[in-house]
């Protein structure tokens, strides 16, 4: 059944604008503002390139139609709520931008830069995910809501959703995230095929990136298509890698371990590094340790350290 057309962002800010409900209030109207007084640091969107062009080439000939939001800050400066990619436009084509100028508290400016995420496009798995590592790891959230239940609750998802996010993006890596790109056509099921391979790769990561660059540079289409291949490359290097090492350590024997399922526990690197391989009928256990796996490991570090004193 066809989605039903949801109403452009900027056009529900307008209507909401002059709403106390919604705690803003406008500045009078539209302004033209120099993108150098806009500052954008710390943008979620940030994390992968922004594509302008085809903006770029509707503002030069129609003029910038919608205008950004932003927030008044001191010294004549203001805060992106959003607009990322207008402005960004403007900035390349040495213009000014229309801006609406309102005041709004950091946590909805916070939920409207999501929004125009998504009103943008449909975010992609690994975008969510490291907009998921951005709230954990950043200062967009305070201390006490910087937690994976607290990025659920800006993100509208589940905590174990949060925790299979998160544990992508540390599994796979963010250079070789940044190396692949969006990927809007690929989804977290092969996600989390590429996070397995490279559970099991003992290679080099550089060999990685280097096939996600090779994937582009080979590749016509869309940035978005050319993405997805990078991605397809990448998985094919890492499960290669994987298929080759796979012959020495058929022979792991499996753990029984009662009341949780059964282990496979493999060392390598000359025994710096451990491979568990856990198999449970408790997906929501699986989600916890991901979680909480940072604490758990050094937790047991501790202990072996009392136990060598």
């Amino acid at each position: 059944m066809a989605r039903k057309p949801k109403l452009g962002l900027p056009l529900q800010t307008l209507r909401n604008a002059p709403d106390a409900l919604e705690g803003r209030r406008l500045r009078g109207g539209v302004f033209e503002i120099d993108p150098a007084q806009i500052v954008t640091e710390g943008r979620l969107d940030d994390r992968l390139q922004i594509e302008v062009e085809g903006l770029k080439n509707s503002i030069s000939k129609n003029g910038q139609r919608v205008p950004v939001l932003v927030r008044p800050l001191e010294g004549d400066r203001y805060n992106l709520i959003y607009g990322r990619r207008r402005l960004e436009a403007c900035r390349e084509l040495g213009i000014k931008v229309r801006a609406i100028v309102t005041e709004v508290e950091g946590d909805q400016a916070l939920r409207d830069q999501l929004l125009e995420n998504q009103e943008r496009r449909d975010l992609s798995f690994i975008e969510r995910a490291l907009v998921a590592t951005a709230l954990l790891d950043g200062d967009h959230l305070e201390g006490a809501e910087r937690t994976n239940r607290g990025v659920a609750e800006v993100l509208n998802l589940h905590e174990a959703g949060v925790s299979q996010l998160l544990s992508v993006v540390r599994t796979v890596g963010e250079e070789l995230i940044q190396a692949i790109g969006a990927a809007p056509g690929i989804g977290r099921p092969r996600w989390e095929e590429l996070k397995k391979a490279l559970g099991a790769y003992d290679g080099d990561r550089d060999q990685l990136q280097a096939a996600a660059h090779t994937a582009k540079s080979e590749s016509s289409g869309s940035v978005d298509e050319v993405s997805d291949r990078a991605f397809l490359a990448v998985l094919e290097a890492a499960k290669s890698a994987e298929r080759k090492a796979s012959p020495s350590r058929k022979g792991a024997p499996a753990l029984a371990i009662p009341g949780v399922g059964a282990a496979t526990v493999r060392t390598g690197r000359q025994g710096k590094q451990l491979k568990l391989d856990l198999t449970t009928d408790e997906p929501e256990f699986v989600s916890w340790l991901e979680g909480n796996a940072s604490k758990l490991i050094t937790e047991l570090h501790e202990r072996w350290k009392r136990s060598e004193d």
